[in-house]
């Protein structure tokens, strides 16, 4: 028997292996033991694997920019239709909502970004997993030339899987940056299905090691030039490429296969020259199903009269949030600088219900600010804002003793619900 073993005490992986050792008789005498540090080789295949996402990140990159260019391209001629109509004295609803739509396709294209960028292995849980491909190929989208025409067939609700979103998004960049190589002149059909299958002993499909049952099947199809059977058999392979130098490192696809293996499940592939190929991944069905979160429509906005300290070095955001909060009945004050408004808060510490900052600002960030006022009011609620910070998560947030921690960005109902949330927990 042998297994990989993580000795966390020790910051080492090994691989350990033991045996049973008979004498000629046939009577047991002894178990023998083998341990190899192989700590040196996971951190390399980590390694490979980071620099594999980067080198798929650079493949999507002129399509992100693209994608950002066409959103941006939205909000700035909405915002000056908005201001033509008006001068006309024109309604403009229709114009602010296309500007809202635009700028969340923009939050959402930086959350696939960050998703798909993020290091390391995440803890596999239930999944379901057609939003994330959904998702995914909206990215893909973006980064696939036009002349690739996408096919979706994606069941909404399939079921549930052992996965995470990570392992997810990459399967699909993977598989269709895969078949983008092997289109001539980029020009073809690229097919994405997912569905449930039930997969019995007697199926060809099913492979020999895996239990019948209910299966997940994701299925990616493309009209490329195909595989040859010399190469087939070795596609999964780490470095095994028919790319030229620079067109790929030939981890792609062993990547893919590695994390079908990680959510227990088993890959096909279909494939002929000139016509093609085919990948399925079969990933086992679990009975665990996730309730999907819906949206709350809050019909009024909740409201207050208490005293919030507003802080973000962002001139145009801290304004927003001040005619945002005092529309709702509260006493704003704003400063555009953690150590001004750290000034302010000391010389009068009773002034304020609450605190609202920005966590990146230069000389004293938001979490700093939170740990030296907390020292003199443990009790005064504080809400960390962030767009994105390697320092601080939502759970040093709260071993500091910080309220809420909330992502930018967010909407004005985000805004009214976290000030309300966090007074009435105080109070109550």
């Amino acid at each position: 028997h042998s297994d990989i073993i993580r000795h966390e005490s020790l910051n080492k992986t090994f691989h350990v292996a033991f045996s049973p050792v008979y004498s000629e008789e046939g009577e047991f005498r002894y178990t023998v033991h083998i341990a190899k540090d192989i700590t040196d080789q996971k951190k390399m295949e980590e390694e490979l694997f980071q620099a594999h996402k980067m080198e798929a990140i650079g493949t999507l990159a002129g399509g992100i920019a693209h994608d950002f260019n066409n959103i941006l391209a939205a909000i700035i001629g909405y915002q000056q239709l908005v201001t033509l109509k008006i001068e006309a004295g024109q309604d403009v609803t229709e114009e602010l909502d296309a500007i809202y739509k635009a700028g969340n396709r923009a939050k959402h294209l930086v959350k696939q970004i960050l998703t798909f960028s993020r290091k390391g292995s995440e803890q596999l849980d239930p999944l379901q997993p057609s939003p994330t491909i959904k998702e995914a190929l909206k990215l893909m989208r973006a980064s696939l030339p036009t002349t690739i025409e996408i096919r979706e067939e994606i069941h909404p609700d399939c079921g549930s899987i052992i996965a995470n979103p990570t392992s997810i998004h990459q399967i699909i960049v993977n598989l269709c940056t895969n078949a983008l190589h092997s289109m001539e002149d980029e020009k073809g059909v690229l097919t994405v299905k997912l569905h449930p299958v039930e997969l019995r002993n007697n199926d060809r499909i099913l492979d020999a090691n895996f239990p019948e049952g209910l299966y997940i099947e994701l299925m990616v199809k493309d009209t490329g030039c195909g595989i040859d059977r010399s190469s087939l058999k070795h596609i999964f392979e780490p470095f095994y490429t028919t790319k030229e130098v620079g067109k790929g490192s030939g981890m792609g696809l062993a990547l893919v296969h590695g994390i079908v293996q990680d959510c227990g499940g088993f890959i096909r592939v279909e494939s002929e020259q000139g016509k093609g190929s085919t990948f399925q991944i079969y990933f086992p069905a679990i009975e665990k199903q996730i309730e999907e979160i819906q949206d709350e429509e809050t019909e009024q906005l909740p409201k207050g009269n208490e005293r919030i300290l507003v802080v973000d070095d962002e001139e145009i955001i801290v304004k927003m949030y001040q005619e945002t909060l005092e529309r709702l009945g509260y006493k704003v004050t704003t400063h555009y600088s953690g150590v001004k408004a750290l000034e302010v808060f000391l010389e009068s510490p009773d002034s304020f219900d609450v605190i609202l900052t920005d966590q990146t600002m230069p000389h004293v960030s938001g979490s700093e600010l939170a740990q030296e006022v907390l020292q003199i009011r443990p009790d005064i609620p504080i809400i960390l804002c962030t767009g994105f910070s390697a320092l601080i998560s939502e759970e040093k947030a709260k071993e500091i003793g910080i309220a809420k921690f909330v992502l930018k960005p967010f909407s004005t109902s985000d805004l009214a619900q976290s000030v309300r949330e966090v007074l009435d927990r105080k109070t109550a």
